[in-house]
């Protein structure tokens, strides 16, 4: 899907349009590019395979650079997995710089500041995973990004890469699209773990990531009254006491954790376009509430007004 082709576009927009799309495609970071006028030119088209996306571009020279300032805006955590098709990448994270020529692939940490610039006309693909989905901890990502051409894994990611993009708009249009996506985020998980030396598998690497997986898949199903700790625990062939016990070591309430993601976005719904057009008890079974009553008691212990009267106090869309 296009998501910018600036040859659409008057000379003199295309810069700032450039950065836009990217930002709009990644995270918070200052974009430059080398050239403007009409010399500036740039492509970039995005799929999602459910919790997966891939994004390529395809531009004149340019440089990012997400320093700590950058850190502090919005931008959700994942991690980049990219394939130089053009020109040679430079790039810069944790203290160490290296070269991406054509051919190569980039593992780059979105959560932490970085540079990237190619010269010239370049391109590359790249696969943006959460690191919710991802659910390797932090330092082993980055100790695989510094050794990432060591796995054997190495050229079988490559190949399947360039194999996604070369027909990405038939493969993000099937039903199976968010299972491959699911696919795809196992493999990656493998190298990156196979470059850090760490078995994904094996019980010391599952221990540091399972928080993240409980996590994710309790956010995913979040608007599901049933999501119980038990089904939590059953997902994970773990018990309720280990469930417990793990959030406990986290300094995390699992109930509780559920309960304010459901009114962080039950509190969204109430004032969205489609929300204001419907009941707030019909909003807050939407985000798996079914007591109306209990929903308005923890909606006001949290926000200090019933959600009747907050969603009355927020201007709507063309106030």
């Amino acid at each position: 899907m296009i998501l910018l082709d600036t040859r659409e576009l008057p000379v003199g927009e295309r810069v700032e349009a450039f950065r836009a799309a990217l930002l709009t495609a990644s995270v918070p970071s200052l974009v430059r590019m080398e050239e403007g006028g009409e010399r500036a030119f740039a492509r970039m088209d995005r799929w999602h395979f459910g919790e997966l996306t891939l994004f390529t571009s395809s531009s004149s020279g340019w440089a990012v650079t997400r320093s700590p300032r950058f850190l502090r805006l919005e931008g959700a955590p994942m991690v980049s997995l990219s394939l130089q098709v053009r020109a040679t990448g430079r790039f810069g994270q944790s203290g160490r710089q290296e070269l991406v020529d054509p051919g190569e692939l980039m593992l780059n940490d979105l959560t932490i500041p970085y540079d990237f610039a190619w010269s010239g006309s370049g391109g590359a693909q790249a696969l943006q995973v959460p690191y919710d989905a991802l659910a390797v901890p932090p330092h082993i990502v980055r100790r695989g990004a510094e050794r990432l051409r060591a796995s054997p894994l190495y050229d079988l990611v490559r190949a399947h890469i360039a194999r996604l993009r070369s027909d990405a708009d038939t493969l993000a249009g099937d039903p199976g699209a968010a299972a491959l996506g699911s696919a795809t985020v196992e493999l990656v998980r493998a190298l990156v773990t196979s470059a850090a030396g760490v078995d994904a598998y094996a019980r010391p690497a599952l221990a540091e990531s399972l928080l993240q997986r409980v996590l994710a898949y309790a956010r995913a199903h979040l608007t599901e009254p049933d999501l119980t700790p038990a089904r939590i625990a059953h997902a994970h062939s773990i018990s309720v006491r280990a469930l417990y016990r793990l959030c406990a070591q986290a300094g995390l309430s699992l109930e509780q954790w559920i309960i304010e993601q459901r009114l962080e976005g039950a509190r969204a719904g109430l004032v969205s376009p489609v929300g204001r057009t419907r009941t707030v008890a019909s909003v807050a079974r939407a985000w798996g509430f079914t007591d109306p009553s209990h929903f308005t008691r923890r909606f006001k212990a949290s926000y200090g007004v019933t959600p009747r009267r907050w969603r009355a106090s927020q201007p709507g869309p063309e106030e």
